[in-house]
């Protein structure tokens, strides 16, 4: 393996098991010449199909694509993975150097007239090729994407694309480095313990830790998530310390040395010059095109249905909290109010469950046990393969059929990984490549003091099984084609598997299994079981109208055409909210525009309704299961067959209506968040 060091780690495919990769001989020197050399074969692949003189063939010119890029997949998989997770200021200017020469590489290929042409023939003589089922998809893939990216586009149209994307990716990368930055800077510091009255042992340990790490000693930092909603302010009984945290959290990039609204001003401008160069009169039209809603008013028509009742229980949920707190609440009260109604309401501490909720518990005999009781898997933890990172952790993967592949845990936040959670993949599942998956859940849990344990919260709970549901979309991918594998879906759609793993979270044989005291093993209370599911609808008001907030404001920018004159960020984004029905004080957008990655430095740009969307398929498969015996082996392989191991590799929403034998009703998502009259 050191002998590998003076070499470069990704011009091959890595020796470990699965392909995993060496992380013991890659070095950051390593990534701009592998891109260089990724980006070079795959050009040089490319060519070699355009330079055939014979006829396109589905061989030839769609498998051969499909096999190029080796190299370049192999560095994006990781570099990316460490631009989330471990970033370094090395890392940030190294993706700020090849971020647009990425997208002008994804551009040449593109929009290449010859490979264009080879495939515009192969399409329109695609039913007359022999093709198998997902074959036949990869064909009118290949084609719909060449024409969305532009293949059809006049020369100087195509220059004046290929401008766009390469800004675009610049700046989309420029909003991920500053929101980091700005995240760490915005943290509040706390030089009075005592001021932290009220909030849990473990969160004290976590702060005390954190400002140490800073090199402030004796004092606490409350580190940011990435949402609007800041966990402490649900335990802080010091008003002024929420709203300095409130405040702090709300206020991110909306100037200083992080400001992001010049960015945001400037992606605006350039999605919505590219979606009109594309046909389309804004860029929601052009990202929605694509998704299982398939049209702007479609989604409008969900969104127009939902949040009209969600405010107005938003608002009462804010009377009512009002009416406790013996005033009018503010946004960093309802946090608080709605846990000490939620106390007196339901007799339930939502703090006091956290000693039932250690990690090591909910992941093996809470998220693995549900995993071996639905699908049959088994895990076992390795510690012979090399790490990014200390706290990251890998299982092998078994299934009836032998080794499925490899689960990789990376749990803890730090300063150099962003907000929120989220599943990657360092090698994603292909019979034509030979690949197995090895898949990621990164989450951003507070890291307690050595020796003490790690307790979750109901929602850090539900995270670890949401996004373990991503894993299993990714472990159980079985497509021949690269391009369908995992998660490569709809984004509409993607979070559909995981939010349907959360429902085992609650199922009564799991909770008995993983919730327990982490001290003395009893199990969670019989009654505490009770009054938790009692209280699962309540705050769904809330909860809800900050969803559809941030939803809204994303529609409301991307639904901006090239002439659209902004100007002011905040006055837009509070006229935006008002024009919507969504301006309630006490629920502010989960994500405000200037920290809200989802828009502005991932993949949710003009898509971030596919939460709800996702969730009208999870709320009525849950049904299903309920119909057909909850917890069971057959029910598991029948979710997987149908669904989780197809991949992109059929019409999502045939795949549904075959599993469920109908298209999805909103019904059970309606009962679901309590948005029934």
């Amino acid at each position: 393996m050191l002998a590998r060091v003076t070499g470069n780690p990704f011009l091959a495919p890595s020796p470990l098991p699965f392909e995993f990769p060496d992380f013991d001989a890659i070095r950051e020197e390593h990534f701009l010449p592998a891109f260089a050399a990724g980006m070079a074969e795959q050009r040089a692949e490319v060519d070699a199909i355009t330079a055939d003189p014979g006829p396109a063939t589905f061989e030839n010119t769609i498998v051969a694509l499909e096999r190029s890029g080796g190299v370049l997949r192999r560095v994006s998989n990781v570099f990316f993975t460490l631009v989330g997770s471990c970033s370094t200021p090395g890392i940030r200017e190294i993706e700020a150097e090849v971020a647009p020469q990425l997208a002008a590489h994804a551009d040449a290929i593109a929009l290449d007239p010859v490979l264009f042409a080879r495939i515009e023939a192969l399409f329109a003589a695609r039913h007359d090729l022999g093709l198998d089922a997902e074959s036949l998809r990869l064909l009118e893939r290949r084609h719909r994407d060449a024409v969305r990216a532009g293949a059809r586009l006049a020369p100087g149209e195509q220059d004046r694309l290929k401008e766009l994307n390469a800004e675009l990716s610049a700046l989309s990368t420029e909003f991920g480095t500053r929101l980091l930055a700005g995240a760490n800077a915005a943290a509040v510091l706390v030089e009075d313990a005592a001021q932290l009255d009220g909030l849990p042992a473990d969160a004290v340990s976590a702060a005390a830790r954190a400002a140490a790490e800073r090199g402030h000693e004796g004092a606490h930092l409350l580190t940011l998530v990435l949402p609007t909603g800041q966990p402490a302010l649900a335990s802080l009984t010091d008003r002024g310390l929420r709203e300095r945290l409130h405040r702090a959290s709300t206020g991110r990039g909306f100037g200083g040395d992080h400001d992001t609204r010049d960015i945001v001003l400037r992606m605006v401008a350039l999605r919505a010059e590219r979606a009109r160069l594309l046909g389309h009169p804004h860029h929601a039209s052009w990202v929605v095109e694509v998704g299982t809603a398939g049209t702007v008013d479609a989604v409008d028509a969900m969104l127009g249905k939902l949040a009209p009742v969600a405010v107005a229980n938003a608002r009462e949920e804010a009377a009512e909290l009002s009416q406790a707190a013996g005033f009018p609440i503010e946004a960093w009260d309802r946090a608080f109010y709605a846990e000490r109604v939620r106390r007196e309401r339901f007799d339930l501490d939502t703090d006091a469950l956290r000693p039932y909720f250690e990690l090591e518990r909910v992941l093996h005999d809470g998220v693995f046990h549900a995993a071996g009781r639905l699908y049959g898997l088994r895990f076992a933890e390795r510690h012979d393969l090399p790490r990014y990172h200390p706290d990251v952790r890998v299982f092998d993967v078994f299934d009836s059929g032998g080794q499925l592949g490899l689960f990789v845990a990376d749990f803890y936040a730090r300063d150099s990984k962003r907000g929120g959670a989220w599943m990657n993949s360092f090698v994603e599942q292909s019979r034509l490549l030979g690949t197995k998956p090895v898949v990621l859940n990164t989450l951003n849990i507070a890291k307690p003091a050595d020796g003490e344990p790690t307790l979750l919260t109901v929602d850090n709970v539900r995270t670890l099984f949401h996004e373990f549901g991503h894993a299993l979309h990714g472990l159980f991918s079985d497509v021949r084609y690269p391009t369908f594998s995992g998660t490569s879906v709809p984004r509409d759609f993607v979070e559909f598997p995981s939010q349907v793993n959360e429902m085992w979270l609650e199922d009564p044989e799991i909770l008995a299994s993983y919730a327990r005291h982490h001290e003395t093993g009893e199990p969670l209370p019989a009654e505490l079981v009770e009054r938790l599911a009692a209280s699962r609808r309540f705050g769904e008001g809330f909860a809800t109208t900050e969803y559809l907030a941030a939803t809204l404001l994303d529609q409301a920018w991307h639904r901006l055409g090239p002439d659209g004159d902004v100007g002011d960020v905040e006055r837009f984004e509070a006229d935006a909210l008002a024009a919507a029905g969504v301006a309630e004080p006490t629920a502010p957008p989960r994500y405000r525009t200037a920290y809200f990655n989802h828009a502005f430095g991932g993949g949710y740009s003009a898509a971030y309704y596919s939460y709800i969307w996702s969730e009208v398929l999870d709320a009525d498969t849950v049904e299903w299961f309920a119909e057909n015996g909850g917890l069971r082996r057959e029910n598991g392989d029948t979710f997987r067959r149908e669904l989780l191991s197809r991949g992109g590799a059929v019409d999502p929403m045939e795949a549904y209506r075959a599993f469920r034998g109908r298209d999805p009703e909103l019904a059970p998502l309606l009962v679901r968040r309590g948005l029934t009259s």
